[in-house]
């Protein structure tokens, strides 16, 4: 605090002379007695090395240099109210507000085309969703958590929600182009040799790559065959809905895509990973806010 300024309290005194106009009413608004504001008047007084009071007249007036102060207080009352204002409005946001982290993939193609169900349930609620390129965390001001993987971070506690499944997916044109003719086993070992695969780079070694997809079904690939290499699964699957090449699609990512007919099934087998995407939530519990939406998605799958 700066030490030029007199004690709080006694700033507290002068705007309450000031606004009531005598000792007697700030007494009573402070419920101090008349001879303590008198005191604290005085004291204000020597600590500024001036006279802040007219005591010639009755009830007493200000000086010249009262006034300044007066100005200076009003102003700075004013301020403290509106910053107090600011924060009580900011904790009833706060209550009606959850801030959930996810993937930018998770975020596009599965959270956010869901989000219209829950505000038709919770009108007065607002969903903040946070995206990250790897493992979302509990940053500052994240209530909920979407991730994929094991289920055991130790930062929180983690309820499954749902499973996932693993295929090439394209265009349709793209799949028509790559499948125009021949046996589909044969077709598609050539396919999976030869077209653009579209890579998703992650730091995350949870997520299925194309190379462990080939391994697990046996299938090679031609060391000319073009490779298209990506940051994020939005940009990848971008790619593979503009006919750029095959993609790994996560049902969870790309299956409303396969639903509405804009990604197809290469026809090549699935993958069900051994990991799963949970909803974890924080070891403090969380608002009635945040409680309602970890109530409404994780019945989805209930």
């Amino acid at each position: 605090m700066d030490r030029s300024l007199p004690p709080l309290r006694l700033l507290a005194v002068f705007e309450a002379f000031v606004r009531t106009g005598s000792v007697q009413r700030a007494a009573a608004d402070l419920n101090v007695t008349q001879p303590a504001i008198s005191q604290s008047l005085r004291l204000l007084e020597a600590h500024l090395g001036t006279v802040l009071l007219d005591r010639r007249s009755r009830p007493a007036g200000l000086t010249a240099a009262g006034e300044i102060l007066r100005g200076g207080v009003d102003e700075g009352m004013g301020r403290i109210a509106r910053a107090l204002a600011d924060v009580r409005e900011a904790g009833r946001r706060r209550d009606n507000a959850v801030t959930i982290a996810c993937t930018l993939g998770t975020a596009t193609y599965w959270l956010m085309p869901r989000l219209a169900a829950f505000y038709e349930a919770h009108p007065a609620i607002a969903v903040n969703v946070q995206t990250t390129a790897g493992l979302p965390g509990f940053q500052h001001g994240v209530d909920l958590v979407i991730r994929y993987g094991h289920g055991r971070w130790p930062d929180g506690i983690s309820t499954r929600l749902f499973a996932d499944w693993v295929r090439p997916v394209c265009s349709p044109a793209a799949r028509a182009r790559l499948l125009a003719a021949g046996d589909l086993a044969a077709t598609l070992a050539t396919t999976l040799a030869s077209a653009p695969l579209l890579h998703v780079e992650s730091e995350d070694s949870s997520w299925l790559t194309w190379p462990q997809y080939l391994g697990q079904h046996g299938f090679a690939r031609a060391g000319n065959a073009p490779e298209r290499r990506f940051p994020n699964y939005v940009l990848a699957t971008q790619a593979a809905l503009a006919g750029q090449g095959l993609l790994l699609g996560w049902e969870s990512n790309a299956g409303d895509l396969i639903r509405e007919g804009r990604l197809e099934e290469l026809g090549a087998p699935p993958c069900h990973p051994a990991e799963a995407f949970f909803l974890t939530l924080p070891v403090g519990g969380l608002s009635p806010a945040g409680e309602a939406f970890r109530d409404w998605l994780v019945g989805q799958f209930g």
